[in-house]
């Protein structure tokens, strides 16, 4: 597959006992490898700025994690402050209950709110989660609809602090349902190559994994 892998990948480090020391060695791999962002808990989108400055590599942190129950005025509030630290992409989670109670007006307002609060800056990207792991297909296709209408730059499956990750065909479903122009971010249980390979080629834009050194590696590996 003739991608540039690396840059498609979300060097993700979001576990509650993540270290400043681990932080900086995931900011010290993302530069080596040139990963597209290093996906960090807010506490550290300062120390993450700070270690990438002057680098091709953005900080992404996340909104509202990992349930989404936030209330929309602490989750722009977040996404605000993200921002003004240094974040250049913000991952929200979706309001999960609100979409499963049919109140889908408060589930795009919730989204427009983190949207609204992080384009303070232009260039933000916004990836909403939506948890397709606690989702109906029915529910999936209706909260994709309603993220693409919102002005979001990508849909992203999943956490990966719920009941499952990103599946193939969840992927194949995002894309049909949102179209060929916006972004697609699988996330959750990618592990290896063939995973990340198999979730690009459902139509995935971007991968959210802590495994992105061993995937490039495996990458490196096939083609000597």
């Amino acid at each position: 597959m003739a991608i540039n892998l690396a840059s498609m990948i979300d060097h993700t480090l979001l576990k509650p006992s993540a270290t400043k020391e681990e932080i900086i060695k995931l900011c010290r791999e993302a530069r080596e490898y040139n990963f597209a962002s290093v996906c960090v808990n807010p506490c550290y989108v300062t120390l993450a700025a700070k270690e990438l400055k002057n680098t091709g590599v953005a900080v992404c942190t996340v909104v509202g994690f990992p349930l989404g129950a936030n209330s929309s005025f602490i989750k722009a509030a977040e996404a605000q402050e993200a921002v003004k630290n240094g974040a250049r992409e913000i991952d929200m989670v979706i309001n999960v209950g609100a979409l499963k109670s049919c109140d889908f007006d408060y589930v795009e307002n919730d989204i427009k709110a983190v949207i609204s609060a992080s384009k303070i800056k232009p260039d933000i990207k916004v990836k909403i989660i939506i948890e397709t792991c606690l989702l109906t297909e029915e529910e999936k296709i209706h909260v994709c609809k309603i993220v693409k209408n919102s002005g979001a730059d990508y849909v992203k499956t999943s956490t990966g602090f719920s009941t499952g990750g990103a599946t193939v065909n969840d992927i194949e479903l995002m894309r049909k349902i949102v179209g060929p122009d916006m972004g697609v971010k699988a996330s959750g249980g990618i592990r290896d190559l063939e995973t990340a390979f198999s979730m690009i080629k459902a139509g995935a834009t971007r991968i959210g994994t802590s495994s992105s050194v061993k995937i490039i590696n495996e990458l490196m590996s096939e083609k000597i």
